[in-house]
């Protein structure tokens, strides 16, 4: 009879720093010597009061917290939660609002101190994270500004002159409240795991509307209509919009005074704030 060799034990694996997460959440975890960049151009002082989003592992969150006053971490992922908030227990700067940001940031319209925002945004839904910033800042919570690690393409549509390709509903809305500046490119291998696209460090310096709207819900509609046809003509285009109903596109480009034969990735903010107000005082 023949004897078997037992097989050997598997072999003991430490867990990574950077895995672990869940794929669904599309989390991408920032390496170490890019820590400290991007904590330098964030400049935490100590009075600031900040929201990180999607802090991951925490590669954020404590260098903040060694330097700023708080941070209030917003983290959707159960497994990182708990080892967040294990690793900070005993930090009173340090709070968890476990869930996803998007459902559960309106917590922060009863917190009043001035707070600046940070984070390492999952690429697919960097656009409604942004969204979310808008609408909580415009409902009086005061946020300064956004550092945000976003895929390079994003960027490029939040910092977009009108006429380009990359100019469109993102760009108009967020300038439209905020001032945008990039600050660093980051290569993948910033990443673990690393992404198969560059990313870039962003600032959104968050201000009163400019120029203001006569209703931010007429402008924001018209916008995100009118740019779901942004290479037709304006006399075209502003079919997609409900008001057109009510008052004629001929009648809103007159009263704005725009040509109906130019197209509205051609219309800086201030013209399509103008083209808002007019189907605002033409329509009532």
């Amino acid at each position: 009879m023949k004897l078997q060799r037992r097989p050997s034990p598997p072999e003991k694996r430490l867990p990574s720093p950077f895995f672990g997460s869940r794929k669904r959440f599309g989390q991408h975890f920032l390496e170490p010597a890019w820590v400290a960049k991007v904590i330098q151009t964030i400049d935490p002082r100590p009075a600031d009061q900040f929201v990180e989003i999607g802090p991951g592992r925490g590669a954020l969150t404590r260098p903040l917290l060694e330097r700023a006053g708080s941070v209030l971490a917003f983290e959707i992922d159960r497994d990182l939660a708990g080892d967040l908030r294990a690793a900070h227990s005993g930090n009173p700067a340090f709070a968890l609002v476990e869930g996803d940001f998007l459902d559960t940031a309106d917590t922060l319209a009863g917190r009043n101190p001035p707070r600046r925002v940070a984070g390492n945004l999952p690429y697919n839904v960097a656009s409604p994270i942004l969204f979310k910033l808008l609408s909580l800042h415009a409902a009086g919570v005061l946020l300064v500004d956004a550092t945000l690690m976003l895929q390079h393409e994003v960027a490029e549509r939040l910092t977009a002159a009108p006429g380009g390709r990359e100019y469109g509903v993102l760009s108009i809305l967020v300038q439209h409240a905020a001032d945008v500046e990039r600050l660093l490119t980051l290569p993948p291998g910033a990443f673990r795991p690393a992404p198969k696209v560059r990313s870039a460090l962003v600032r959104v310096r968050f201000r009163e509307s400019r120029p203001p709207a006569d209703d931010p819900a007429v402008f924001m509609g018209l916008v995100q209509a009118i740019f779901t046809r942004r290479r037709k003509t304006l006399s075209n285009a502003l079919l997609a919009f409900p008001l057109s109903v009510r008052l004629a596109p001929a009648a809103a480009l007159s009263r704005a005074a725009l040509d109906g034969r130019r197209r509205p990735e051609t219309l800086t903010i201030a013209e399509l704030v103008r083209l808002a107000n007019a189907f605002v005082s033409g329509s009532g």
